[in-house]
C-alpha cells in the first residue's frame, strides 16, 4: 500500500492458515528509497506485470483495486493490465478444500436425489428451501449504494448502502455518512429484516393483513428506485460482486444504468463593492470593505522618489455652449507622482466669474472611460469633462512639452519622429516642399485631405523640432528639413536591417 499524502509504503503479507510462516506485516510503513540510491519510491515505479526491487527483494506488481486504477488514470498514470496471480498445486488444492467445507461447490443432481431418497426411506423429513437458499447462498451479500432526496423544508440528498442478503432475502439499509456532516453517528436506517414493496401498520396485534410483496434480487436495479417505509431511495451504483452476480444469473449489466451522482463544484459569487460616496478617497474606502482592521493605502514609492516635485499644467478653455462662458480659462494641474489632478480658474475681469479653485486636486475619474485621468488623457486638442464641464486644452507650459517629449514612448503626440512618420502622405504636395515653409493650420487642412488626424499637440511637436519663425513672427514649419529628417531615418533603418 502506497500512501499518497507522505509518500509512505507497507507490505502486508496475506495470513494463509497453517502456513507456519509469521505472515502479516510484512513491512512497516516508512519512507523507502529506491535500490538504485536515486530518491524514494514514488507511485510511478508501480505497474501491473512490473518489478520492483524494495530492500534487495524484488518483487513483481500483479494488480491493483479499482481505486488505484481510477485514481492513476485520473492523472495520467498507466498502470498496465491485471495479471492473474501464479499458484502451485498447494494453492489450488487449499482453494478447493476452503470451497468445499464452505458449501461453495454446486451439488450434483445425483447427489441431491440420493438424499432426497434416503430421507424417504428413513422417515426423515426433506430439507425445505429456505435451508437450501441459506447453505448455497450464506455471506453472499448484494452491495447497492443509493441517495433520497428529503423534500421536508430543510431537507437535503442523503446517501445510503443498501445489503441484500441472498441466504434470506433480507435488507439493511445504513446511511453513507462523510465527513463533518454534522449527522448523528447512528447510520441504521432499516436494520436486517424483510423489506415489503407495501407497508401497511395493524390496527390491533395479530391482525391478519395481505403481503405487500417482498423485494427480491430481480426488484433491485441501479437507476430504479425502492420503497422503504414511503421513502423512494434510489439506487445509483453497485459493487463488483453485484455486477458479476446479476450477469451470470439474469445477464443484466447494471453498471451501464449508473446515475453520476457527483456534485457540481460550487460557484461562490463575489459581491462586488458599494459605490463610492463621495466622501475621502475611493482608495480609503474599499479597504474600509475588505479589512476589519483597515490600513492605509499603499503608493508607489518608486514613482514618488522619481516623479515627486513635477506638476504639469494645461490651459483649457470651457466649451459648453455658452456664450457668457467662452472667455473663461482654466489651467490644469496633473502630478504624475500621485496621479491627482487639480483645476483652477483664472481670474478674468469683468467675466463674473471668481477665479481660484475649481476642482480639488484628487484623483479624477475621466467619464468617457470610468478610468483615472492619465497623463495620455492629457493634450492640446483634447476635450476632458471636469465637474460636468467640458474643458479644451488650448495650450501647455514649456516644462509640460520637455516633460512629455523627454519620453517620446509613452507619448507619442510629443515624438517628432512618430508626428513625422504620420505626415509621409503629404511628402508630394507643393506646400510641404516650399523653403519658406508651410503654416500650421494650412498643414492641418492638408492632412486632413489625405485622410490624417492631427492633432494640435502633434502640430506643436512638429513647429518645436521643424518651425522656424518668419519675418513677421509667425511661426511656419520648414517642410524640406521635417521631409529630410525622415528620409536619414529611413536610410537608417535600411542599413541596420530593420525596415
Amino acid at each position: 500500500m502506497f500512501f499518497m499524502e507522505d509518500g509512505t509504503l507497507s507490505i502486508i503479507e496475506t495470513k494463509v492458515e497453517n502456513s507456519g510462516i509469521p505472515q502479516g506485516q510484512f513491512l512497516k510503513r516508512h519512507r523507502v528509497p529506491r535500490d538504485d540510491g536515486m530518491g524514494f519510491v514514488g507511485p510511478d515505479d508501480f505497474r501491473c506485470g512490473s518489478l520492483v526491487t524494495i530492500y534487495s527483494r524484488t518483487y513483481k506488481v500483479t494488480g491493483c483495486d479499482r481505486f488505484t486504477r481510477w485514481f492513476c488514470e485520473e492523472n495520467g498514470l498507466d498502470v498496465g493490465e491485471d495479471e492473474p496471480m501464479v499458484q502451485d498445486r498447494w494453492q489450488q488444492s487449499y482453494k478447493f478444500n476452503k470451497i468445499a467445507e464452505k458449501g461453495g461447490l454446486p451439488v450434483t443432481t445425483q447427489a441431491q436425489d440420493a438424499k432426497i431418497y434416503c430421507k424417504f426411506m428413513t422417515g426423515q423429513p426433506p430439507a425445505d428451501t429456505k435451508m437450501t437458499q441459506f447453505l448455497l447462498n450464506d455471506g453472499k451479500v448484494l452491495r447497492f449504494k443509493a441517495f433520497w432526496d428529503d423534500p421536508t423544508l430543510y431537507g437535503a440528498r442523503i446517501y445510503f448502502v443498501v445489503h441484500y442478503f441472498l441466504a434470506n432475502n433480507t435488507v439493511e439499509v445504513n446511511e453513507a455518512h462523510a465527513r463533518n456532516s454534522g449527522r448523528d453517528a447512528y447510520p441504521v436506517l432499516l436494520k436486517r429484516g424483510p423489506l415489503y414493496k407495501r407497508n401497511t401498520a395493524n390496527a390491533y396485534p395479530g391482525m391478519l393483513v395481505s403481503d405487500g410483496g417482498l423485494y427480491m434480487p430481480e426488484d433491485l436495479k441501479v437507476g430504479e428506485s425502492i420503497s422503504v417505509w414511503g421513502r423512494d431511495v434510489v439506487l445509483y451504483e453497485c459493487d463488483d460482486f453485484t455486477q458479476k452476480f446479476y450477469k451470470e444469473f439474469n445477464d443484466l449489466d447494471q453498471l451501464a444504468s449508473r446515475i453520476d451522482v457527483s456534485e457540481k463544484p460550487l460557484r461562490h459569487l463575489k459581491l462586488a463593492p458599494p459605490p463610492h460616496n463621495g466622501i475621502g478617497t475611493e482608495e480609503d474606502s474599499l479597504i474600509n470593505c475588505e479589512m476589519i482592521q483597515p490600513k492605509a493605502h499603499k503608493q508607489d514609492l518608486a514613482k514618488l522618489m522619481v516623479l515627486s516635485g513635477e506638476n504639469l499644467r494645461f490651459e483649457a478653455k470651457c466649451v459648453n455652449g455658452e456664450a457668457e462662458d467662452e472667455c473663461r480659462r482654466f489651467v490644469i494641474s496633473y502630478l504624475p507622482d500621485t496621479d491627482r489632478t487639480a483645476v483652477y480658474e483664472m481670474p478674468v475681469r469683468n467675466s463674473g466669474h471668481m477665479g481660484g479653485k475649481f476642482r480639488e486636486k484628487s484623483r479624477i475619474k475621466n467619464p468617457e472611460t470610468g478610468k483615472y485621468f492619465s497623463l495620455q488623457d492629457l493634450y492640446v486638442g483634447n476635450t476632458v469633462t471636469i465637474c460636468s464641464q467640458p474643458l479644451q486644452i488650448i495650450r501647455a507650459d514649456e516644462h509640460c512639452l520637455q516633460f512629455l517629449e523627454a519620453r517620446p514612448d509613452e507619448f507619442p503626440w510629443a515624438n517628432p519622429a512618430a508626428c513625422a512618420r504620420k505626415l509621409q502622405p503629404l511628402f508630394g504636395e507643393p506646400e510641404l516642399q516650399d523653403p519658406a515653409g508651410v503654416d500650421p493650420d494650412l498643414l492641418k487642412e492638408l492632412a486632413a485631405s489625405q485622410g490624417v488626424n492631427l492633432v494640435d499637440h502633434e502640430v506643436i511637436t512638429l513647429l518645436r523640432a521643424f518651425g522656424e519663425d518668419t519675418a513677421d513672427g509667425q511661426p511656419v514649419l520648414n517642410g524640406p528639413a521635417l521631409m529630410q529628417a525622415e528620409s536619414m531615418r529611413l536610410s537608417a533603418l535600411c542599413v541596420t536591417g530593420l525596415f
